[in-house]
């Protein structure tokens, strides 16, 4: 996460809609080193103040087909970086999706490059502007599009238009395992006392999901 980035800098397209990075200090003081970026400044703000969309927003089509090209562009871009590793996936998936009642595949369709992040907190508008570039690397295909509709599910109607809109992606066979990966951290991670508001739409959409897969 260190060099995430001027990782992303380097090698994501400038057509994926970013802050440009454009300096980096980095000192040490005692036994803790400290690092300073510079960056573009976006003048629209944060889609939400937090990762869990609480109110619908008002996105024009021009941002989400912005979204849209976003997410295949920076899909195709080769780099060593990991943001979800298939270690995780095995050790994760079968205790937090064992209440589906079934064994869960834990294999991914295909791998992709993805953010890594891509909440409502980390997207501004209505100028499109994707933020928080530390975690990007590959993860599985869909990603990116599966953690957005996870924290979409506070607000049914934008869901259902993160549905409609990315339906290429969630619609397929590797779009419905990325949400179930993306539903695995999310109750693993409101175990430990994050966002356990969603845990029942969690839950619930994981039933749908497994559903639509077998």
């Amino acid at each position: 996460m260190w060099t995430g980035p001027e990782d992303a800098e380097r090698l994501v397209p400038r057509h994926v809609p970013r802050p440009r990075l454009h300096l980096v200090r980095e000192w040490a003081e005692g036994d803790h080193v400290y690092r300073a970026e510079l960056y573009d400044f976006v003048a629209d703000g944060a889609v939400s103040a937090a990762p869990v969309l609480g109110e619908a927003p008002r996105l024009t089509v021009a941002w989400w087909s912005g979204l849209r090209t976003a997410i295949g562009g920076l899909s195709t871009v080769r780099t060593e970086r990991t943001a979800v590793r298939q270690a995780y996936l095995d050790r994760a998936m079968p205790k937090y999706l064992g209440f589906l009642g079934w064994p869960v595949p834990t294999a991914a369709p295909a791998w992709s490059t993805a953010h890594g992040d891509l909440h409502w907190a980390n997207l501004a508008g209505p100028q499109l502007s994707i933020l928080d570039w530390e975690g990007w690397g590959t993860a599985p295909a869909g990603y990116d599009a599966a953690l957005l509709h996870a924290y979409s599910l506070a607000v049914p109607e934008t869901a259902e238009r993160v549905r409609r809109e990315l339906s290429d992606i969630l619609a397929s066979e590797a779009g419905r395992f990325a949400e179930l990966v993306v539903i695995t951290e999310l109750l693993q991670s409101a175990e430990r006392g994050d966002n356990r508001e969603l845990v029942p739409a969690l839950r619930q959409r994981a039933r749908e999901v497994s559903g639509l897969g077998r």
